[in-house]
């Protein structure tokens, strides 16, 4: 492992981009601690310890807690996921979106300036309820969050986090570009992650304290290998479909006539499930703390807390279906077989056209179900702790739910990308063993 390490520091390129991206990251977690002005940052932080289980604090844990310090990048990179997201359903029922899809680098470049001119809308309505709505009416022992609410605080308020979170995109880009890995996902990555240190610091002190003893602390640390390995497979896990091409005689040369296979993810719909059902699952709590101390806020806070059951069914029971929905949106039976079909590919045994897209569609609907059903246990997980073993709910979100997705699938990206830049330039690859075939020794 360290030869592997040290070979990817050996080679230039690779260690500059490596070094960029940890210089951007850097960046992003400087800005996250920078307020706006016009903050009371004590009143604020006293404040929102009654928004930790809600869309808020779900929102707070993406942006690296941001959102709770009012800072610059309060809103994070979420305006852009959402505009790509949207943009993307789109893609699948607005003729000019699929248009532009098909046409290649041109149509590609019109949807990235769509989905920033989307970013900087959606960045402009959400900073706007963070400043002129959400923060004036925060205060916590008499104490209001907003010092001097008004016209100049919330013009000011809001271009500082639409210029932030825009910032930020152009950030992602610039890693995407000149670094390592996927720029957007790592800043959503390094915002998760920074909270690990904290989590760690509390367990350290709670088995100092004697509240948790070394056996349990171990016992964690294991089911924590277990599920990571999980989510490693439920990520990495395909089922291969064989597609053959014909051959094609043209003039003097042959054409075709090779064999492939079609990856069919189990997971195919990534996290999204899990980021849509847990943002509709927060809805009751977040509008029952609005309520105040009424009974009706009380039963909705009672029925959708985490220590309830009903919580878990209906979260389950979501993701199931979410992950279906959108599986149904990002992939697209019949459009791959109308591009075999184009290109001479068949599945073996089966007719091109129509009877292929169902066959295709048959499988995927059957390998969604085992993945959806993995998902949903994923994310119900880390509550399953919080009942059994009185965890609290900033370390049980380590194993399993959206951070841990998230987490595992960029640093499985990133490392892939390190692999291929090792396996280009002759080296060993950082994730495979022995030597690669064919190498003669100088």
């Amino acid at each position: 492992m360290i030869d592997k390490i040290k070979s990817i520091f050996s080679i230039p390129e690779l260690r500059f981009r490596i070094l960029f991206t940890l210089g951007i990251l850097i960046i992003v977690r400087v800005g996250a601690h920078i307020p706006i002005p016009g903050v009371n940052g004590e009143a604020l932080a006293g404040a929102f310890s009654n928004f930790q289980n809600s869309l808020f604090g779900l929102f707070n844990t993406f942006v690296g807690g941001a959102f709770q310090k009012a800072s610059l990048f309060s809103l994070g990179i979420m305006p852009y996921i959402s505009s790509s997201i949207i943009i993307q359903l789109m893609g699948s029922v607005i003729p000019y979106f699929q248009r532009l899809q098909k046409e290649g680098e041109a149509g590609r470049k019109k949807i990235t300036q769509i989905t920033r001119y989307g970013t900087v809308l959606l960045a402009s309505m959400q900073s706007y309820g963070v400043v002129a709505v959400f923060l004036p009416s925060l205060n916590s022992g008499g104490q209001a969050v907003v010092t001097n609410p008004g016209f100049g605080f919330t013009f000011t308020g809001v271009i500082s986090m639409v210029t932030g979170t825009l910032f930020l995109m152009w950030l992602g880009e610039r890693v995407t570009e000149r670094g390592i890995g996927n720029g957007i996902s790592l800043i959503i990555m390094v915002g998760i992650v920074s909270a690990f240190p904290n989590v760690l610091l509390n367990e350290i002190t709670l088995v100092q304290e004697g509240v948790r003893g070394f056996l349990s602390e171990f016992i964690l640390v294991g089911i924590m290998f277990l599920i990571i390995c999980f989510v490693v497979l439920l990520t990495q896990g395909t089922r291969k479909i064989p597609v053959q091409y014909a051959k094609r005689v043209v003039g003097r040369k042959v054409y075709g006539g090779q064999n492939t296979h079609i990856p069919m993810r189990v997971n195919t719909a990534g996290v999204m499930p899990i980021i849509f059902a847990q943002s509709i699952m927060f809805i009751p709590s977040t509008v029952s703390t609005f309520l105040g101390d009424s009974p009706f806020a009380q039963t909705l806070m009672n029925l959708f807390s985490f220590e309830h059951p009903m919580y878990w069914a209906v979260f389950g029971l979501m993701i199931i279906f979410f992950t279906y929905f959108y599986t149904a949106i990002a992939f697209d039976p019949v459009q791959v077989s109308s591009t075999m079909k184009q290109q001479g590919g068949f599945i073996p045994g089966v007719r091109p056209g129509k009877r292929t897209a169902e066959y295709i569609d048959n499988i995927l609907t059957r390998v969604t179900l085992p993945g959806s059903i993995a998902l949903a246990f994923v994310a119900i997980f880390p509550y399953i702790l919080m009942k059994t073993m009185g965890i609290n709910y900033d370390f049980a979100s380590f194993f399993g739910g959206t951070s841990l997705l998230i987490i595992v699938g960029v640093a499985l990206d990133t490392l892939q990308q390190i692999e291929s830049h090792l396996m280009m330039r002759h080296y060993d690859g950082f994730l495979s063993k022995g030597k690669i075939r064919g190498r003669r020794r100088m």
